[in-house]
């Protein structure tokens, strides 16, 4: 059986590996927890398999450096795959924005994917776009940028950090934030508004109990605007993975140094 398989490429494939390994354990989907870690292990094989058969005469050997080169692959797939789920986590954010105003700040649930706390609204935003992923097949582009990836970054060369990657951190967490107060301020700027008319009505009629009836105001208000706005929350969700695509596409530019 040793004759079908190729020693000299087991080095080159091992740097492969690595990466989309680390890739799939912190890209959003594919790195929760519900999924087996065999199916992970088993994906991350397969489909470096793939891309073995794509690279060409790219051979690497055992020399002095190939710790070096394994640390390179194994930093460039957890931080791809970290900069996705930074951009999706707006999406909790915008829903942690929105629980405060409505009173849900308290009542966090735990994310059965990560095992973290997060937000109702948050949560399901972020479960709504995960199912929007999936329906648009943004998967397949998803493994589809790591394979791309090897263009941009060679297994044999070296990444830098410098002026170029502290400026582009910066302006991930700038979109991040930017998107999640697109999709929170409809409902944050109603819930305004009602905390005003509350506070006009505790005003003109001190006998009224205004945080009895508030509560309960609020999440009607909150649950009747998310209705009428989700339409305008598709888009928002589109741009998301716009910004999400285009920023690893920018993230391997410059560790590529290009």
């Amino acid at each position: 059986m040793l004759e079908f398989i190729n020693v000299a490429a087991i080095p080159t494939f091992l740097l492969v590996f690595a990466r989309v390994l680390a890739f799939l354990v912190t890209l959003p989907l594919f790195s929760y927890r519900t999924i087996p870690t065999m199916i992970k292990i088993s994906m991350a094989f397969f489909v470096s398999l793939i891309i073995l058969t794509t690279l060409g005469d790219t051979s690497v050997v055992f020399e002095v450096n190939y710790l070096v080169l394994l640390a390179k692959e194994l930093t460039i797939g957890i931080l791809t795959g970290l900069i996705a789920y930074i951009i999706l986590a707006a999406l909790q954010i915008a829903g942690g924005f929105i629980d405060f105003q409505m009173g849900f700040a308290v009542a966090n649930v735990i994310d059965p994917q990560t095992g973290a706390q997060s937000p109702l609204i948050g949560q399901y935003f972020y479960m709504f776009a995960l199912l929007f992923l999936l329906a648009v097949n943004g998967h397949h582009l998803l493994i589809e940028g790591i394979i791309n990836s090897y263009t941009l970054i060679p297994l044999d060369g070296f990444i830098s950090f410098g002026d170029l990657f502290s400026a582009f951190t910066i302006t991930s967490f700038n979109k991040m934030f930017l998107i999640a107060f697109q999709m929170a301020i409809p409902l944050v700027g109603c819930l305004f508004l009602v905390d005003v008319a509350l506070g006009i009505v505790a005003r003109a009629v001190p006998q009224l109990n205004v945080f009895v009836v508030g509560l309960p105001l609020k999440i009607t208000v909150s649950f009747t605007v998310l209705l009428l706005f989700f339409s305008f929350y598709i888009p928002l969700v589109k741009y998301l993975f716009s910004v999400m695509f285009e920023t690893m596409r920018e993230l391997m530019l410059i560790l590529g140094g290009t």
